[in-house]
């Protein structure tokens, strides 16, 4: 006879597929990419290296989940900044600020994910979630556009270069571990103004209710 998983051994593998992925982005966290090795996840998860085989097949194969699973996650946050109510300049500077902000308080994470070199497949994903955020924001553009609060613009080239800005901008800080409220403003008006909207529009925007243990970044 066949034998046929049980719901309980499919929801146990679930839960250890899960943990073992927490792991991991925790080891990415704390040291890129570079810092994810098999062993080292097998380590930390306290479980065999056969384990970790068992559920992905290569190293390339597990960088490429950890990053989906934690660029998914930011997307999402960045999507629904973008889709809230209010006047599009005010949703765009206020997604500008949440995606800094994510950013900028784990700059370990959001290094790996926006210039760190990695695998094939870790950049692959990247041109793909690329073209996420592109999207998110052209609709935005786009919106604008129909409800006059926008010039007319070519709206996908806009917005590839508006994702594009903000990888470039926030790279170098980063990686040295700085930022303020100075440099998130000078992202915003930069933004704004490739828009064609006005910096002057910027309000000071309340730090609170925002998730700050994931960073989100734009691939680059």
């Amino acid at each position: 006879m066949a034998y046929r998983e049980t719901v309980r051994v499919r929801e146990r593998k679930i839960a250890q597929r899960q943990a073992l992925l927490a792991a991991a982005e925790s080891l990415v966290r704390e040291g890129g990419f570079a810092a994810l090795t098999v062993q080292a996840l097998a380590l930390r998860a306290g479980v065999g290296v056969g384990t970790v085989y068992r559920y992905f097949d290569a190293k390339d194969q597990l960088a490429a989940e950890v990053f989906r699973v934690a660029t998914e996650r930011e997307v999402a946050a960045v999507r629904s900044a973008l889709e809230g109510d209010g006047p599009v300049a005010t949703r765009l500077a206020a997604t500008i600020r949440l995606f800094s902000l994510r950013a900028l308080r784990a700059p370990r994470l959001a290094w790996a994910l926006i210039a760190e070199p990695v695998d094939p497949a870790v950049d692959e994903a990247r041109l793909i979630y690329r073209a996420a955020y592109r999207d998110a924001f052209q609709a935005l553009i786009d919106h604008g556009i129909r409800q006059g609060e926008l010039p007319p613009q070519p709206s996908q080239l806009v917005a590839a270069a508006l994702v594009g800005a903000l990888a470039e901008a926030l790279t170098g800080p980063l990686a040295s571990n700085t930022g303020n409220d100075d440099l998130i403003a000078g992202i915003t008006i930069f933004c704004l103004r490739a828009t064609g909207l006005a910096g002057s529009c910027i309000e000071e925007q309340p730090d609170k209710g925002e998730p700050h243990e994931h960073a989100h970044i734009a691939p680059r």
